[in-house]
């Protein structure tokens, strides 16, 4: 039997970062109106409250990753995964989100009523039906796959005797102490996870494929710490936060301008930290250009630390087969271990893989385009957020909640029920809408809208540029088609 259906303003899918960073737009914005979050999970978290391998942490820094409005205090700036949970549920607790999230419901299907003017959205809570209504719709799940990773067929892989894992499915029982670990991957996951074993095992080998870009970055950020015993740490943290986005957004620039420069200077950085004779050309000189894939940083150089103390070793090539008691590489290179982690990428998920309906017709997602990265062309009332592959995810969270909470006082402001992105421009052709070589997107990437070939349809990676135009820009532009319903256009 189905329960009677809640009724809110909007209704937020996903309680992690993005979903909580929403909530709190929303509710400082609109004191007076109803939401709710739906979270398929127990936790608020999401992403950081999922994986729980050695050593989890950011890939980029907190000053970035954190909330605008929210300061990172902490010392360490490259922070582990407890810290970011901690602060994430900080947030929700101390603004009373926590009292709106609905948790273990999950959203198997959302439909738009245009005659309504509203979203009905069907969950699954502890196996029985349960349905909510909202004006607006606003997707916060990311784009990982939470039910499973990316594992390659392996051949032989029932032969070995030892321990095969995942990273996103860790066991809480896992001991790995005295055991010889081979990690698979090259990827921030990898390199996270290789000198943080190294504590317990007897040896830890990653084994890659392919080599990828290794940065080396302290873990503490001291102009951050030094602002924040000068101004305060509410004074301290936006400059914090600029100065972190225009060194990050000149890498980026200048990797894509200048990509034999930067290629050098990694190079060169890479050398100074491991050990002399060391083959770099083999291990550690990639085949693809600076951020052609995302950035690999590594805190204190800790991954260089494990290689030059001999706890940890880099291994290159093709793995031919399991074997009982390891790994054979098409070389003919045996490698021998007691656990293999299979670090070998991440699976996407389109909007938690919900069904989305308009006025009984299912969306198709490829045949729709995103309008500023952020809404879909012929999906009235709805929202999502995609962060940046170049920078933090919630420098692009932060703008898009900043962009809903624009729309919604202009909906209010002229009386509108229903806005709808309308690309009717013959000119603007599709592209992918993550525009990024890494493996775990071009597997994907089909299944998701495309982006088109100028703004506002295509998904820029600039900080700067959106700053102004989600912050500042028309909402009006004449890409949005605002309507009454009858009774209220005749009022």
């Amino acid at each position: 039997m189905r329960s009677e259906s809640t009724h809110v303003d909007v209704l937020i899918i996903g309680a992690g970062l993005s979903g909580i960073g929403a909530a709190h737009h929303l509710q400082k914005a609109f004191p007076g109106r109803g939401y709710a979050i739906l979270e398929a999970r127990d936790a608020i978290g999401g992403t950081w409250d999922l994986f729980r391998y050695p050593g989890i942490r950011s890939d980029s820094d907190m000053h970035t990753l954190g909330y605008r409005f929210r300061p990172w205090t902490r010392a360490k700036a490259i922070a582990d995964g407890p810290s970011i949970l901690r602060y994430v549920r900080d947030t929700a607790a101390e603004a009373g989100i926590d009292r709106n999230i609905r948790f273990g419901h999950r959203v198997v299907g959302a439909s738009w009523s245009g005659e309504q003017a509203r979203w009905t959205v069907d969950t699954v809570h502890n196996g029985t039906p349960v349905r909510f209504t909202a004006r607006f719709l606003y997707v916060c799940t990311g784009y990982y796959h939470y039910d499973a990773g990316h594992l390659p067929d392996f051949p032989g892989i029932e032969r070995f005797r030892g321990r095969v894992v995942h990273p996103q499915h860790w066991p809480e029982d896992l001991d790995y102490a005295g055991k010889k670990v081979i990690v698979i991957g090259s990827g921030a996951t990898a390199v996270t996870l290789v000198p943080a074993m190294t504590d317990r095992a007897a040896h830890v080998t990653m084994l890659q494929r392919s080599p990828t870009y290794i940065l080396s970055l302290p873990a503490e950020d001291r102009i951050a710490t030094a602002l924040r015993r000068l101004l305060g740490a509410r004074a301290a943290y936006p400059i914090a936060r600029w100065k972190n986005v225009v060194v990050s957004t000149l890498l980026y620039q200048l990797s894509r301008r200048r990509p034999e420069l930067v290629k050098s200077l990694i190079r060169k950085a890479t050398v100074r930290q491991l050990p002399a004779g060391y083959d770099v050309d083999t291990h550690f000189k990639p085949r693809y250009q600076p951020w052609d894939q995302r950035l690999c940083l590594v805190p204190d150089g800790d991954l260089f630390a494990a290689l030059r103390r001999g706890d940890a070793s880099v291994v290159t090539g093709r793995i031919a087969e399991f074997t009982a008691t390891g790994i054979r590489l098409e070389s003919g290179e045996e490698l021998e271990g007691d656990l293999v982690v299979t670090a070998t990428g991440l699976r996407l998920l389109a909007f938690g893989g919900i069904t989305l309906t308009v006025d009984g017709r299912e969306v198709k997602l490829p045949e729709t385009m995103a309008y500023k990265g952020m809404m879909l062309s012929g999906v009235p009332n709805f929202a999502f957020t995609i962060g940046y592959t170049n920078a933090s995810w919630t420098l692009k969270a932060d703008l898009v909640s900043e962009y809903v909470v624009r729309l919604l006082r202009h909906l209010g402001a002229h009386g509108y029920d229903t806005c709808v992105p309308v690309n009717d421009d013959p000119a603007v052709t599709e592209r992918p809408l993550l525009d990024f070589d890494a493996g775990y997107v071009l597997r994907s990437v089909d299944e998701f809208p495309r982006a088109g070939s100028r703004a506002p349809w295509r998904l820029g990676m600039s900080y700067a540029h959106d700053l102004v135009n989600l912050r500042h820009g028309r909402i009006d532009d004449g890409n949005l088609r605002f309507s009454r319903l009858p009774d209220r256009a005749l009022s």
